[in-house]
């Protein structure tokens, strides 16, 4: 009996937070170690799937980096990077097209719909949901040296984001999972990286809550404890002061800009534990760092 009590009291500790983001929209981006291994697959899309039953309005977006650097391998094709950012030729497109929209995201979708969801797979190419424009890469260089265009190919960025398509979907009670491939003025395809791609979604939506599933704890301080809150002014300063990683850099500016934008709070989380969105987002202790304005 004491174990069923338990079990009911967790479901009792959700309620508050049930309430409070009843009907508002949650930009979750998948990716690392949440997309390979089979039980945190599952846990995810069971996170998912509750998290609709319950009211939310959860939007997925996921990367897929990892799954095309395989495919180019087996072609005989190396992969190159530029601050995380690959050089993406045609030939490179086609196969980041082929992988992120034609698999990964049909794996997704059917993952979730396997687990009691309603899950529509997306591009940026469907209903214009993704406008990109080519990404002009500028590295720092050395103090007054003219400044280094780098060319990454069709790498892109987002312009804008057609969010009438994503809430007809959350309207009909599907849940919207979006491949980071966006499309040009010109007609052309662009790779975008998906951490921009959940930024600009979850701005665009207004969304309450933007979650970034990764391969570490969250932000860590100067002694590597977990910051369990940090305030949008903090962070920038963790950032001048060179205390977070480079491979957090670009994940914190992105959860910057969708604050920016409007999203209520933006969550980097453990992706490694099993439940993780659950834990975050209903328990008052959570698993990884939450920022805000």
């Amino acid at each position: 009996m004491k174990k069923l009590i338990e079990k009911a009291e967790v479901l009792i500790e959700a309620l508050p937070y049930i309430r409070q983001f009843y009907h508002k929209t949650m930009v979750i981006k998948l990716g690392g170690a949440a997309m390979v291994d089979e039980g945190l697959k599952e846990g995810f899309a069971m996170d998912i799937v509750l998290m609709k039953y319950v009211g939310l309005n959860p939007v997925v977006v996921h990367g897929g980096g990892p799954q095309i650097g395989q495919v180019l391998q087996r072609m005989g094709k190396n992969s190159t990077f530029v601050q995380g950012l690959r050089v993406t030729d045609q030939e490179t497109m086609d196969v980041v097209e082929m992988v992120l929209v034609g698999k990964v995201n049909k794996e997704i979708v059917e993952l979730i719909n396997r687990c009691g969801g309603k899950a529509v797979g997306l591009s940026g190419k469907d209903g214009g949901l993704i406008r990109a424009k080519k990404l002009h890469l500028s590295p720092q260089g050395e103090k007054d040296a003219p400044p280094e265009i780098v060319d990454l190919g069709m790498v892109g960025e987002v312009e804008e984001i057609n969010s009438d398509v994503i809430k007809t979907l959350d309207d009909g009670d599907f849940i919207p999972v979006l491949a980071p491939v966006g499309v040009g003025a010109d007609g052309k395809t662009y790779n975008i990286n998906a951490d921009l791609v959940a930024g600009k979604v979850a701005a665009a939506l207004g969304a309450e809550k933007l979650i970034l599933l990764t391969d570490v704890p969250g932000v860590l301080d100067s002694k590597g404890n977990l910051i369990t809150s940090l305030k949008a002014k903090e962070a920038k300063d963790l950032i001048a002061r060179e205390v977070v990683s480079e491979g957090m850099i670009p994940k914190i500016t992105c959860c910057l800009e969708a604050l920016a934008g409007g999203v209520g709070k933006a969550h980097i989380i453990d992706g490694r534990v099993r439940h993780a969105l659950i834990l975050e987002v209903f328990t008052a202790t959570g698993v990884g760092t939450e920022l805000w304005s």
